[in-house]
């Protein structure tokens, strides 16, 4: 099978999941034989150039008529069977869907955020969930507040981009299937207007063969391993940490981001030998001490899609503390992998975490359900073949369309 990949590549200052997922199943389709296209473009290549290439980048976010172009071309010269779009921001935009309309090309569509129905992408405001926008199918709550970077001026290309594209109804019309990451996300998306019939639910996997610490042999620590910024709830978790004082264990908090600055300077000195900032690893050596963590902590306040450090922990058999919120409920409460927390509540997450330290066998066993999970769901074969289902059905569907068209 011929699969056209379609990617916009966000900054590389700033790290990114979907970046990470995109680059792995492409070289997990490789490994399964088939052959790999790629159509990609690189926000980089307007990110620190002056201002003029990113007012650029803004009056084509809702429809890009050069990309649309582009990869109208590419469908005709390679001819593949399905063209996989990841992300269309802010280089390629929305209209790029209508590329392979007509073809015998089937289109997917991966659901990595909310961006289909909100125009910030997060159903996040002013650090509290906000679904107004995917609630109302309207972008006048995101335009009267500004939502995304607090700008109404940045919001509007955004909204334009959401509210035209539903009128136009793009993602009905020329989406075969669609990849929602949870069954969480996929409820929130059809409140949102897509088309449930085509939403097929697929997680993020852990591609690499993971190191299996056994319990006894791990240290007495918890870790934090993402984007220290609000919507990851980092000041909750270092609050509730603080306020344990010296019976807690060693909090490690890996990764960077627009807080650690400020979080890092306004650490008491009475809590330094127990909150450890490490700041940025390489993915190898960050997944060297989650899999010697006993617990991983996920104090998000929006709605996650997937996040890969989930399927991480799991692979290496690390329990997980979440907050009570979105895809958690249903990624770690339900397959008894961990406990969940009150989002942006510290007492909650001190009264779960703590509780859960003392009970140390009971933790080991939520280790050993998550490591089944990961082998049941979010290896690389499972996710390979779930792949392979969505693109047969992908073609199904618009072989069936196609076929109307011709009659019609």
């Amino acid at each position: 099978m011929r699969v056209l990949l379609v990617h916009n590549f966000y900054g590389s200052s700033a790290p990114s999941g979907e970046n990470r997922v995109v680059l792995e199943e492409r070289d997990l389709l490789h490994a399964a034989g088939y052959e790999v296209i790629e159509h990609f473009t690189h926000s980089d290549t307007v990110r620190d150039h002056g201002i003029l290439p990113m007012i650029g980048a803004g009056l084509f976010t809702a429809w890009n008529p050069k990309a649309l172009v582009k990869l109208r071309r590419r469908v005709t010269e390679v001819d593949p069977d399905v063209m996989h779009v990841h992300n269309v921001f802010p280089l390629l935009s929305p209209a790029i869907f209508g590329a392979a309309a007509g073809t015998r090309t089937a289109v997917v569509n991966t659901l990595h955020n909310y961006r289909t129905v909100c125009p910030k992408a997060m159903p996040m405001r002013e650090g509290a969930v906000c679904t107004s926008c995917i609630e109302t199918r309207s972008v006048g709550p995101a335009l009267m507040h500004g939502c995304y970077r607090n700008s109404r001026l940045a919001t509007v290309p955004l909204a334009v981009s959401v509210g035209l594209h539903r009128r136009l109804d793009t993602y009905a019309r020329y989406v075969d299937a669609f990849i929602a990451l949870t069954e969480f996300q996929k409820s929130v998306m059809v409140q949102g207007g897509l088309p449930e019939d085509r939403l097929h639910v697929k997680p993020n996997c852990y591609s690499a063969t993971p190191a299996f610490i056994p319990w006894a042999q791990r240290e007495d620590k918890a870790v934090f391993l993402g984007r220290v910024s609000a919507e990851k709830g980092l000041d909750t978790l270092i609050q509730a940490w603080i306020k344990w004082g010296a019976q807690a264990p060693r909090l490690e908090v890996i990764g960077d981001g627009p807080d650690l600055e400020r979080l890092q300077r306004g650490l008491p000195a009475a809590s330094a030998g127990r909150i450890a900032f490490l700041g940025s690893k390489p993915k190898q050596e960050a997944h060297a001490y989650l899999s010697t963590a006993k617990l991983l902590l996920a104090p998000s306040v929006w709605f996650e899609g997937f996040p890969l450090v989930l399927c991480e922990a799991f692979a290496h058999g690390v329990p997980v503390a979440a907050s009570r919120l979105g895809t958690f409920e249903e990624l770690v409460e339900r397959p008894c992998t961990g406990r969940l927390f009150k989002p942006s509540n510290a007492n909650d997450l001190l009264h779960t975490v703590s509780a859960m330290w003392q009970d140390q066998p009971a933790m080991e066993r939520m280790g050993q359900r998550a490591k089944r999970e990961f082998e049941t769901r979010y290896s690389a074969r499972e996710s390979v073949e779930a792949l392979e289902r969505i693109y047969r059905r992908a073609i199904e569907t618009n072989r069936a369309r196609f076929h109307l068209e011709a009659i019609a």
